[in-house]
């Protein structure tokens, strides 16, 4: 098993250990007490005749009681286990807003730090892929409880932790909650444990659990960061976005395609659509590709963006498209 990581994960294999030495002791008791019994009462000879068994009521009742006991206990401990996971309408210490997407993930802060777990598709090996895909790290401090409240943005996603013992799906259109509280400092890696597309199992990110003044001290660095970047060009902040919202996870800015055309010299160019039209890459089209990705497919490109409407603003839309100019 992984390691106990959080106050939660301790109830989770306290419950699965009983459960396992339970069903071994049932087993045990079972089958061997079968196997005894057909070499016990087996008939030596032709002539042996079995004799009349009739039922023992102590008996009935014990292998009937017994179990009933047992199976009670594992319900309402489990579902002991299950509240403590699935805890809500509790104030977390630490509370990050998640964003999923294909395939990435998105974690804010409530003070406005932003980090987004960059994923990809399409790499030509797999040394690549470790070379170019690092996880998003989020760090979270150990002995205070977390609250993540998580959304899709396209599809169903699901979030894990092996070391939490904790899996929460991340619904389109809904908000659902993952508490828990790190009682060992570490990095502990993320999963998406819901298929959802090609780059599934890229979708990963990190968790790392570090002491308070650890976590202050980060934290402090991180605002003077999102202090600097408010003063920063509207072509750093384009930059900032492209980053933040995922766009990295199927564009790239070196000519090299993914799951969607390149953005390197995309400003002004000429773009063939898949059906059989043409057009240049001006402000208006960067806008509707961005609200309305599927109005305008390239060429040879799957129809596979999701649209950005009410997640940004006209301010953020000709940030990018400023950023898209110094894509020389």
């Amino acid at each position: 098993m992984p390691v106990q990581a959080s106050k939660e994960a301790v109830g989770v294999d306290h419950l699965y250990a009983f459960l396992l030495i339970s069903s071994l002791i049932s087993f045990v008791i079972l089958i061997g007490g079968m196997t005894w019994f057909i070499f016990k009462y087996r008939r030596k000879t032709e002539n042996d005749k079995t004799a009349y068994i009739t039922h023992n009521t102590l008996a009935e009742f014990i292998w009937s009681f017994v179990p009933l006991v047992v199976l009670l206990a594992i319900f309402f401990w489990g579902w002991a286990v299950l509240s403590d996971l699935r805890k809500t309408g509790v104030k977390g210490d630490v509370e990050i807003h998640v964003t999923a997407r294909q395939w990435s993930w998105a974690f804010q802060y409530q003070d406005g730090i932003s980090i987004t777990s960059p994923s990809g598709d399409h790499f030509e090996s797999d040394t690549a892929k470790s070379t170019l895909l690092k996880p998003a790290i989020v760090t979270v401090p150990v002995d205070q409880t977390v609250r993540l409240v998580m959304t899709s943005v396209d599809v169903l996603h699901s979030f894990y932790v092996p070391a939490f013992r904790n899996k929460m799906d991340v619904v389109p259109g809904r908000r659902t909650t993952f508490t828990f509280k790190p009682t060992q400092k570490g990095d502990f890696t993320v999963f998406c444990t819901e298929y959802c597309g090609t780059s599934h199992s890229n979708m990963m990110a990190t968790i790392r659990v570090v002491g308070s003044e650890e976590f202050q001290a980060w934290k402090t660095a991180e605002e003077e960061k999102l202090k600097a970047s408010l003063s920063a060009t509207p072509a750093d902040k384009g930059l900032a976005l492209y980053n933040s919202k995922g766009c990295n996870s199927c564009h790239t800015v070196d000519g090299t395609p993914r799951v969607g055309p390149s953005f390197k010299g995309i400003y002004g160019s000429k773009k063939q659509f898949a059906d059989g039209s043409a057009g240049s890459a001006d402000d208006n089209y960067i806008q509707q590709s961005i609200l309305v990705p599927n109005a305008k497919v390239v060429k040879g490109f799957p129809p596979v963006m999701p649209s950005f409407q009410g997640q940004l603003s006209n301010e953020d839309i000709q940030n990018i498209i400023e950023y898209f100019k110094t894509l020389k």
